[in-house]
């Protein structure tokens, strides 16, 4: 039975261009694409793929975030994250989130096919530029002293509430799409901005930037 694939990228070419490569292979099926991050939940949710390809900087809702989401209410998905960034701690954020998976923009292609059929069988696949040996080394020092960073400060909502806010979203609009009161928007927002030792927009917006909650797109 092929493998179920879903691809959420905000870019309609990278989509398209994945699912040539992955539609080329008799064994594995792409059964859904999302331009966004809260609309890949949704449909992982509904779909039940068995594979999802996530790419890290998504609009409304972050890559990181949306496999979290995905791994408490799908966890039968294996998360693949697809990113341009080979920084450790894209790396780790990802690992933790519940990610299985975490390839380079840059050897795409072929490798995302390596990677889904990985992830598929229950192993971990990092691109060929990671070294495993130092994610893992990197993992232990982080479990025997662990490292708090400004983000992992932030609530869940809060994050969520970070990026739109960096999206340059007015709180009317965040709350219709978290399903809030505009009230209750710009008390998260106020928090989390005490939060950070921030005072204003652009200093919310570089922090956004630094943390790969958005990009500068």
């Amino acid at each position: 039975m092929a493998i179920t694939v879903f691809i959420a990228d905000d870019h309609a070419v990278v989509r398209d261009g994945l699912r040539l490569v992955l539609e080329a292979e008799n064994d594995i099926t792409v059964i859904g694409d999302a331009a966004n991050g809260r609309q890949a939940v949704s449909q992982v949710l509904q779909l039940r793929p068995q594979v999802v390809i996530m790419d890290i900087t998504m609009p409304e809702l972050n890559g990181i975030e949306a496999t979290r989401q995905i791994h408490q209410s799908s966890p039968s998905a294996q998360v693949i994250i697809l990113s341009m960034h080979a920084g450790s701690e894209h790396i780790f954020q990802a690992l933790q989130a519940g990610a299985s998976g975490y390839v380079l923009k840059e050897s795409a292609g072929k490798e995302v096919v390596k990677a889904v059929r990985a992830v598929h069988a229950g192993r971990r696949y990092l691109s060929q530029r990671i070294s495993e040996t130092v994610i893992d080394d990197y993992l232990h020092q982080r479990q025997v002293k662990p490292v708090e960073n400004d983000l992992a400060r932030l609530s869940s909502r809060e994050r969520q509430i970070l990026q739109l806010v960096a999206e340059g979203k007015p709180s009317i609009e965040i709350a219709d799409i978290l399903c809030l009161s505009p009230k209750t928007v710009e008390t998260y927002r106020s928090r989390l901005m005490q939060k950070l030792g921030l005072t204003d927009l652009p200093s919310l917006v570089k922090f956004a930037i630094k943390h790969g909650l958005t990009s500068v797109e």
